[in-house]
Formats: C-alpha cells, sequence, structure tokens
C-alpha cells in the first residue's frame, strides 16, 4: 500500500530556508523512503522517544525530517518539520530544538 506524502505549512518555510540541493535530496529521499512502509524502523528511520515534535525521524545526512504517520482511514505520511543536525543540537527554523 502506497502513502501520500503530505507536507505542513511550517515544514513548507524549513525546506524553503535550506540549500536548493539540501531541499531536492529531502524531495527525493521522502519520495523514496516514506511512500512505502513508513513505519518501518531502518538505519535512516526512527521511532523517536516521545516529544511535542513527531513520532519519527528520517535522516538525510545532517538533515532530519520529523513525521507522522496516519493509517487509517487514507494512509497518510504527514512532514511536521525539517531541520539540520549541528553537533548535538537540532535547529528547526532558526531555533535550537530539544528532543
Amino acid at each position: 500500500m502506497a502513502f501520500s506524502v503530505i507536507y505542513s505549512p511550517e515544514a513548507f518555510d524549513h525546506l524553503a530556508s535550506l540549500q536548493k540541493s539540501d531541499q531536492v535530496a529531502v524531495v527525493d529521499n521522502v519520495e523514496q523512503q516514506l511512500t512505502h512502509e513508513p513505519t518501518l524502523a531502518t538505519r535512516r528511520r526512527k521511532l523517536l522517544r516521545p516529544n511535542p515534535l513527531a513520532p519519527w525521524q528520517l535522516r538525510i545526512g545532517d538533515i532530519r525530517v520529523f513525521y507522522d504517520v496516519q493509517e487509517t482511514p487514507d494512509s497518510v505520511v504527514q512532514i511536521k518539520a525539517i531541520g539540520k543536525k549541528i553537533h548535538n543540537e537540532v535547529w528547526i527554523g532558526g531555533e535550537r530544538i530539544q528532543l
């Protein structure tokens, strides 16, 4: 079953703040990684501890895509936020986020 991907308005803003090459990498990897079995943990996808941002994370180099999965009634992956990991900190929209 294929999942459709929806970006939140905030995620669009986060994506727009990235360099063009990073934007292309994010869109390509989201399409490749999250349209089939987005809840299967892999080396790039991981279930996070409970946090206010999102339950799942996709790692693309130093970029982190935070998403939620809704399996019923429609199969939808909602991209909540996109940030950059710098050392041990995740920065989203110019703010340091604690996960």
